[in-house]
């Protein structure tokens, strides 16, 4: 794929923003890009290669290797793998599988630290990130001491929805890409707990669900 092409994936990135049209076309010049089929596998260190993924299209998630928990989701226009910059130990330990068929450029950590080191607005940008994906996990140890697994699984779900969903009249739709064992990870509970509290909520009409698409109406918006 030419360098004008990955230019044009690349466009929609915030994190590209500041750096320039030339600083963009350089960068592009020294990207691979691949298409990702669902289901699939994404190492982040290869061979003691270490790469920084971009997301075009698609999402994945990112699994634990240790105990083959869900970590965290990631849309399209976002990163992953950057844990690569900061400790290559616990990269090691993480991997990234495809929910549905996606697009993905990415870059050898030692070229993008040089990158970073050039233009500011992209290491700090990156370190957003690395930080928000921490308050994230912070976030759900809080959320184990001072909520029930009920309010844990229904404010996860209404989150998900809003990030990953459109709006469509008066409701919001996102994909269905979760599994019960995903959510039961990301918000520390059991699978049964996770399928119990789904069928509840949606008895409630809090939300609805069906084996492709997960919605909810904009008054249940948080």
């Amino acid at each position: 794929m030419n360098t004008y092409t990955k230019y044009w994936f690349l466009e929609g990135f915030n994190l590209f923003n500041k750096l320039g049209r030339i600083t963009m076309m350089r960068m592009c010049e020294i990207l691979e890009m691949e298409n990702i089929d669902k289901g699939s596998k994404i190492e982040f260190i290869k061979k003691d290669e270490k790469s920084i993924f971009f997301l075009k299209k698609g999402t994945i998630k990112i699994v634990d290797t240790v105990n083959d928990n869900v970590k965290y989701i990631v849309k399209k226009g976002n990163i992953f793998g950057e844990l690569s910059l900061y400790d290559t130990i616990a990269a090691s330990q993480e991997l990234a599988i495809a929910l549905e068929d996606c697009i993905i450029c990415y870059i050898e950590a030692d070229r993008m630290e040089k990158i970073m080191e050039k233009h500011k607005s992209l290491k700090n940008g990156v370190l957003k990130v690395y930080g928000l994906r921490i308050k994230k996990l912070e976030r759900r140890l809080r959320d184990l001491l001072y909520k029930d697994s009920v309010l844990r699984i229904t404010e996860f779900i209404q989150d998900y929805i809003q990030e990953f969903g459109e709006q469509e009249n008066n409701r919001i739709i996102a994909k269905n890409l979760l599994s019960h064992k995903d959510i039961s990870n990301l918000t520390n509970t059991s699978r049964q707990t996770v399928s119990n509290v789904m069928s509840c909520l949606r008895k409630e009409d809090v939300i609805d669900y069906d084996s492709q698409h997960i919605s909810m109406s904009i008054a249940q918006k948080r």
